[in-house]
């Protein structure tokens, strides 16, 4: 059991480093090459940030692994808007327009509604997979005419020069595939040899995947930048429920084996994403006061 734990932390170590250095390598060299910063928000930075989903829900699928696909990407978005916006919210209050929050918060309950309706029935198919990424592409189009783009790529650093940023992403692209195998192998193998379902241990490795993106997130509050916004904090939870789980069935047909326990935790992260959006619209903003309701609204979710 210890090896397999090990290897399943390894495997998440190595998806989550590559990802991140690739994704930002890859922001730079579009810098570099002139591309404006409002295009590699809605395409890069993104896809780009949902890229150990995306990897792990085709590696999963892959496997067999649907439970774990669905529960890292459950998991993921719950994570994010609860306990990321209340780290954030705590270090420095969040203000957001009513506007972007319209924009990001109707696409953001879209995105998760349509995942709860193709998991129904257990499975998704192939062409429910390429019908989520279609989605998923309107969405982009949708954020291409609000111009809520730029936002997302505030955070980027200066251009990076071709032979600069190449080693990055192709060297971070080769740790995010030997990290997703090792991890969804050895968490299946967990699950198994503890007892528990592989959702739980998807549960987990969504809260894994997000740990970064809070992580940059408070940093950068901590530091009293203004680049923290609404797209930057959802962004990635547009992306992943059509997307990132879109794409893992395009190739192979993703099965839950108790859709039934999948419906109540998938309920749960839509009815606490709606609620925080609305505090959000209401208030302009999350308070330090009101990011330890969030905070708390995530506890729940493992019970459930």
């Amino acid at each position: 059991m210890i090896l397999e734990l090990g290897g399943f932390l390894l495997g998440l170590v190595l998806l989550v480093f590559g990802a991140d250095r690739a994704v930002t390598a890859a922001g730079g060299l579009a810098l570099y090459w002139g591309l404006s910063p409002f295009f590699i928000g809605v395409t890069v930075i993104s896809v780009g940030t949902s890229v150990p989903e995306m990897v792990t829900s085709i590696t999963g699928a892959y496997y067999g692994a649907g439970d774990l696909v669905v529960g890292n990407i459950v998991g993921s978005e719950t994570a994010q808007i609860t306990l990321g916006i209340a780290v954030v919210a705590l270090i420095a209050p969040i203000v957001a327009w009513r506007r972007d929050i319209l924009t990001y918060g109707s696409a953001m309950i879209l995105a998760m509604v349509i995942m709860l309706l193709t998991l129904s029935d257990g499975t998704i198919g192939r062409s429910e997979g390429v019908l989520m990424m279609l989605a998923y592409v309107q969405f982009v189009y949708i954020l291409y005419t609000s111009e809520g783009g730029a936002e997302i790529a505030a955070e980027l650093d200066d251009g990076l020069q071709p032979r600069e940023a190449a080693p990055w992403i192709v060297g971070g692209l080769v740790l995010v595939v030997v990290g997703s195998q090792v991890m969804v192998t050895n968490g299946t193998a967990l699950a198994r040899i503890a007892g528990v379902s592989e959702y739980l241990i998807g549960l987990l490795t969504g809260l894994g995947t997000t740990v970064p993106e809070i992580a940059i997130a408070g940093l950068a509050a901590a530091r009293g930048r203004q680049g923290i916004s609404v797209g930057s904090l959802l962004g990635s939870n547009i992306t992943d429920p059509v997307f990132s789980l879109g794409i893992g069935a395009v190739f192979f047909d993703l099965t839950v084996a108790n859709p039934d326990a999948v419906w109540q935790s998938t309920s749960y992260m839509l009815g606490v994403s709606v609620f925080v959006l609305g505090l959000l619209y209401w208030k302009e903003g999350i308070s330090r006061r009101l990011a330890v309701v969030c905070l708390l609204l995530y506890l729940p979710s493992f019970v459930v």
